[in-house]
């Protein structure tokens, strides 16, 4: 592909780093920043540089924060009796928008995937489990995705927290087998959270 200069290519190669960005693509989107005010590009450019500098992660479940706790964690109003374990980020942003949860939230940092090489040890368990042996929380939901990789470390989990007087339930299995959480639409997502029943090993 030819490009009108090196300042452009060198753009076009930074951009179609981003995940689903090819090529064309990101020509067009660097075309449209030449369009635009030289402010545009500077506050894009100061909210990446900040997204990366200033984002960090809840000590207590792991979910992007700007500070020690999460909004999540850091509201008073959420039942602290029950914690809703997902595998990321984006899975708790799926489950909110249903607004059908109240409870606190556990980001597990990925699922165990032999073949990836991630076993319990790479995720965040052991805080999970921390957090439990506290003796405040009633019930575990394990929402993790329904794959193999998925049953793998909900069955994992289970057998974890089996020594705690701990309710563990899964969501409802009417999510697709093989689906992810960030892509189920809300009404499903929401009646799987109300229709959540005791995880069985």
């Amino acid at each position: 592909m030819n490009y009108p200069s090196k300042l452009v290519e060198d753009a076009v190669a930074e951009i179609s780093k981003l995940p689903g960005i090819g090529k064309k693509t990101a020509l067009r989107l660097a075309l449209h920043l030449l369009k635009q005010e030289e402010k545009y590009s500077t506050q894009l450019a100061e909210a990446i540089v900040k997204l990366r500098t200033q984002t960090t992660y809840c000590q207590s479940c792991h979910h992007i924060s700007e500070s020690a706790f999460c909004h999540i964690c850091s509201d008073n109003r959420r039942d602290r009796s029950i914690i809703c374990v997902v595998e990321e980020s984006p899975d708790i942003l799926a489950i909110e928008n249903t607004g059908q949860y109240t409870g606190l939230y556990h980001v597990l940092g990925g699922i165990i995937s032999p073949i990836e090489g991630i076993g319990p040890a790479d995720l965040h368990i052991e805080s999970l489990v921390s957090r439990i042996a506290a003796g405040e929380v009633k019930e575990i939901i394990l929402a993790i995705s329904a794959t193999m990789e998925g049953d793998t470390t909900a069955f994992y989990l289970s057998k974890r927290l089996k020594n705690y007087e701990v309710k563990i339930t899964t969501l409802a299995r009417g999510l697709p087998v093989g689906s992810e959480l960030e892509y189920t639409d809300e009404v499903t997502l929401g009646r799987s959270i109300l229709a959540r029943t005791t995880y069985e090993t």
